[in-house]
This record gives structure tokens, C-alpha cells and sequence, in this order.
């Protein structure tokens, strides 16, 4: 485990309340408190062993697969899948990662411009 709890971690334990969308066996889905698009979920593993994307290796391809599957089935039950979302994964400060554990952004309801940033 990374050497400080964030309210990631709280969440994926159980010790801490979110806005739970969705859940299964390996991630945890829940309402963004500071969302950036009308609906604005993060899926988080309940493995909390990776700070970002930088720390996965290969044995984490199934993680982070089941992460995109989960998103995906996520904007379908909340009705932005056939407009269209869009999925961000903050890596390392210049890049917008504020909580040291590895999450997915699902954002949706409006569109979204591009280039992002």
C-alpha cells in the first residue's frame, strides 16, 4: 500500500461514504464531489496497491481492462453511452492527478472538446 491513505482508499475500504453508482468484485464506481461535465463518475480498483498508471506492470493488465469494461458498462446504465463519454486517466501532477491511487474519469452529458486540456 502506498505510504499515505487518501479517501480513495477509505472508499475502497469501506470507511469512508461515496455516491456508489456501480460495484463488483474488483472496482468501485461513484459520483465525482467536484464533477467537470454533468455526469462525472470515477472507478477506482478495490485493489489499492497503484498510485497511477505508472506503477502497473503486466500483471495488472487485467485491472486495468476490467476498469475500461466497467466504465463503459457504467455510461450505459446512466445514459451517456449513446451520445458519448469520454475516459481520462490523470497520470503524475502536470497532469491534473490530485489522490495518489490510480482512478478513471467517466465523463459525460455535455460535449466535450477537443484538444482536451
Amino acid at each position: 500500500m502506498p505510504e499515505q491513505e487518501t479517501i480513495f482508499h477509505k472508499i475502497a475500504s469501506g470507511d469512508a461514504q461515496a455516491d456508489i453508482v456501480y460495484q463488483d468484485d474488483l472496482v468501485i464506481a461513484f459520483n465525482d464531489a467536484n464533477p467537470q461535465a454533468p455526469t462525472h463518475i470515477l472507478l477506482i480498483p478495490r485493489n489499492d496497491e497503484l498510485e497511477s498508471l505508472n506503477d502497473a506492470s503486466k500483471s495488472d493488465e487485467g485491472i486495468l481492462g476490467h476498469l475500461l469494461f466497467a466504465a463503459a458498462k457504467v455510461a450505459n446504465q446512466v445514459g451517456i453511452a449513446e451520445d458519448g463519454y469520454r475516459i481520462v486517466i490523470n497520470t503524475g501532477a502536470a497532469a491534473g492527478q490530485s489522490v495518489a491511487y490510480l482512478h478513471v474519469h467517466l465523463l459525460g452529458g455535455r460535449d466535450m472538446t477537443w484538444p482536451a486540456g
